[in-house]
């Protein structure tokens, strides 16, 4: 297992919040699909792959950004799969039910994802 400096899950945890802050005051003031374009914002990627400097170097760092953004290429792509449903089920079964949906559609691509890429 991969250890992690205290401050780099500091400055994760505080961009990551920062984002949705951001992404909250933009959907208030420009109404909901700013805010929805503004909540595809990679956030917690950039948070990782800036941080990955406070735990690695030289080869290693670069070995890792590799790897981090690979993985990032097919979270982005489940996450517009699960955008595009939610997009569909919440208007179609209410908005509890349908993000309950999505999540498990997120959580079970995702888990066939790394069974797949990790064989």
């Amino acid at each position: 297992m991969v250890s992690l400096s205290l401050g780099g899950l500091l400055l994760r945890f505080l961009l990551g919040g920062l984002a949705v802050v951001a992404c909250t005051v933009v959907a208030k003031k420009l109404g909901e699909k700013a805010g929805g374009i503004f909540a595809a914002f990679p956030a917690v990627y950039l948070a990782a792959l800036l941080t990955i400097g406070l735990d690695f170097h030289g080869g290693q760092l670069i070995t890792h950004s590799i790897m981090l953004s690979k993985g990032a290429i097919f979270g982005m792509a489940i996450n517009i799969l699960v955008a595009i449903l939610a997009g569909y089920l919440l208007p179609k079964i209410g908005w509890k039910k349908g993000i309950l949906h999505a999540m498990a559609c997120w959580f079970t691509v995702s888990i066939i994802v790394v069974f797949i890429t990790s064989h």
